[in-house]
């Protein structure tokens, strides 16, 4: 994998290669399009509900035909051994077992174009004349079950007979083999679909499928294709229309758009209360210490999503049962929608992952008996971090969130990053609380890990005066961000430079490690905000403009990915969270300091006037952030939803202080 370095991105992003040059375009709806002309690609998405989860791989094949190929995954229908990836997953691998036939001739798709918005449009010509048909595929809101709308045009100046019949069979599992006994899958539709229809010239016959999964002890239930559409649809207006972004590049605020959905859909309805799930095939009615606790969940309350925000406390509670007298780890991932546990890694850094991920959580929820629930959970974690730390003051831990797939040594800078976020943000919720005692204790020990993270991690890597991943590392590492991310400074120049050099940056993003081909779309992220929140916005921009149009308009879309090689690159929702998090709190800067207040270091960028984030549903608040630019300095006003306004100029070093 070559790398590119940052004068080709810069390039690149002069020139628009990024808006004009992929596959993929904005359309008006507020989704993307591909208007088919190259062929044969096939790519796919994953789309979800809070009972289903659908991968989707469609596009186009060598002979131009339509490819339409779908995964279904139903996570609360439990297979054995009821483990992490227990869930019921069934393939419909050949739409056209839903037979159509036109005048006697069997129907062949040939798709003129593809659009994405919460939903999957395939616009098909076909080998009839005048004929043509449009799939929209989306997942039921709140039921288990995929939803296909099909509907023939008859374009043509001659009426005609369509004959539909549906060859799916119905999958009946192994009783033996599912928690609740027998499972059965089909792809149903009502029974008056199946067989001849006439359509007139001019006119059109639409029906729906439902591929639907249930237990053999529920009854069958009849699907309304329109009323689920209306379901998702409304689900997906009400997420695009919270906290918008409004900036001068389009692909940036439609990227924006898609992540929050995605971040957002990924939300399982499961008897252990709403598990968001990183989803891929792999990973529902789950949460993990890192994808959940520590990126998801504190970008939550900023959207201000039900579903969301209920996701989240549910997390942290959980996570809080396993709080013991003898300190030992809480498990990184809960499981089995609630009942079981995986900590096949040992502990990661996870009470770090948690004490941070709850302290942002609660501080931004703006919500006192939020953030007194959550309290015992946070203190507890920082007890435990206490006891790891080592003679020279840092936080031992067994491995780091890639769970060894890269040696992390004892004692991880990851680990000790989020310690140290976590006590800055411990320290603000501990002031509103009123428990003044640790709030100036946990001050003092992030103080004092600061001190020893420049001490124990602090080097020179590969020419660079950065840091040292762990204590033996000799080569860059993606997760030297951090630091940068929570606000330590000391080294930011050398970091900066190491993070945007041809050792770490490729035309997919960060490398895990220079020298590898292995790179994870959330060090990515990561690296992302904390490059903005250090003021190398304008450095980092055209990176952030190239990765954000590749991921949105290029060769896989829309969403920002998990890993490659690992995983074919599956859209996890977490990824897409810290997406939206790179946004929030790297190019608007925005901290949380109370359950009131937070901190902002805008960074607008150069060659943008404005930049806004409008129906912001943080700190118990709902508000617009706007800002533009005034000679050397920045106009920042804040709307509420009351009329009223706090208005500030922010000169590019201190910090802007808001309270309401």
């Amino acid at each position: 994998m070559k790398s590119i370095s940052f004068s080709i991105f810069l390039t690149l992003a002069i020139t628009g290669y990024a808006q004009n040059s992929h596959r993929w375009n904005l359309d008006k709806s507020g989704g993307i399009e591909w208007q088919v002309k190259q062929k044969p690609h096939v790519d796919h998405i994953e789309m979800s509900g809070l009972q289903v989860s659908a991968v989707i791989h469609y596009g186009v094949d060598s002979l131009g035909q339509l490819v339409m190929n779908k995964r279904l995954i139903y996570p609360m229908l439990r297979t054995i051994p009821n483990n992490t990836h227990a869930s019921l997953i069934v393939d419909f691998t050949n739409y056209r077992q839903f037979e159509i036939k036109i005048n006697n001739e069997a129907l062949a798709e040939y798709p003129k174009r593809f659009e994405l918005k919460g939903k999957l449009i395939a616009e098909c010509n076909s080998n009839i004349p005048g004929i043509t048909i449009t799939h929209t595929l989306f997942p039921s809101v709140d039921k288990a079950a995929l939803i296909e709308l099909v509907e023939i045009s008859n374009n043509s100046k001659q009426d005609i007979q369509a004959d539909i019949n549906n060859h799916f069979p119905v999958d009946s599992t192994d009783p033996s083999k599912g928690v609740y006994g027998q499972y059965i899958v089909q792809a149903a539709t009502r029974e008056a679909v199946k067989g001849i229809h006439f359509i007139r010239a001019g006119e059109h016959y639409r029906f729906g499928i439902a591929y639907n999964g249930r237990k053999q002890t529920q009854p069958a239930y009849t699907f309304s294709e329109d009323y689920e559409l209306a379901k998702r649809e409304k689900m997906v207006a009400g997420i695009f229309n919270d906290l918008v972004l409004e900036t001068p590049n389009d692909t940036i605020n439609r990227a924006f758009s898609f992540a929050k959905l995605r971040a957002t859909e990924s939300i399982y309805d499961t008897k252990g209360g709403l598990m968001h799930g990183p989803g891929g095939e792999a990973y529902y009615a789950a949460i993990w210490a890192n994808d959940q606790a520590e990126y998801a969940n504190p970008f939550f309350p900023f959207l201000g999503n039900i579903n969301g925000n209920e996701s989240a406390i549910n997390a942290y509670r959980h996570f809080a049962r396993f709080i013991n007298p003898e300190y030992k780890p809480i498990p990184s991932s809960i499981i089995a929608e609630g009942t079981d546990i995986w900590n096949g890694a040992g502990d990661r850094g996870d009470m770090a992952m948690i004490a941070y991920g709850a302290s942002r959580f609660a501080l931004a929820s703006g919500k006192i008996d939020i953030a007194k629930e959550l309290w015992p959970l946070i203190t507890w974690c920082f007890e435990y971090l206490d006891r790891k730390k080592t003679n020279e003051g840092v936080i031992a831990s067994d491995n780091d969130e890639l769970e060894g797939r890269f040696y992390a040594g004892t004692v991880n800078l990851s680990t000790n990053g989020l310690a140290y976020g976590g006590y800055r943000s411990a320290a603000a919720l501990a002031n509103d609380l009123g428990d003044t005692v640790r709030a100036k204790d946990y001050r003092a020990k992030a103080n004092q890990l600061r001190k020893a993270i420049e001490s124990y991690f602090g080097g020179t890597v590969q020419g660079f005066a950065t840091y040292k991943y762990y204590k033996e590392n000799t080569k860059l590492r993606a997760w030297i961000c951090i630091p940068l991310v929570m606000g330590i400074t000391e080294r930011k120049d050398a970091t900066i430079k190491a993070l945007l050099s041809d050792y770490l940056w490729t035309s997919n993003g960060i490398l895990t490690e220079s020298g590898s081909k292995t790179f994870w779309d959330r060090s990515t992220l990561y690296a992302f905000r904390g490059l903005m929140a250090a003021g190398a916005t304008d450095r980092c921009m055209p990176y952030f403009n190239y990765y954000s149009a590749t991921r949105l308009l290029g060769e896989h879309v829309p969403y920002p990915v998990e890993a490659w090689p690992e995983g074919n690159q599956r859209h996890l929702s977490a990824e897409s969270a810290l997406y939206c998090r790179a946004i929030t709190e790297g190019l608007f800067g925005i901290n949380p300091t109370g359950l009131n207040k937070f901190t902002m270091m805008p960074r607008l960028p150069k060659g943008w006037n404005y930049m806004r984030l409008k129906n912001i549903k943080a700190f118990n608040h709902s508000f617009d952030i706007e800002v533009s630019r005034q000679g050397a300095n920045e106009s920042v006003i804040v709307k509420l939803e009351n009329g009223k306004q706090i208005k500030g100029i922010w000169n590019g070093k201190e910090f802007l202080s808001i309270e309401f």
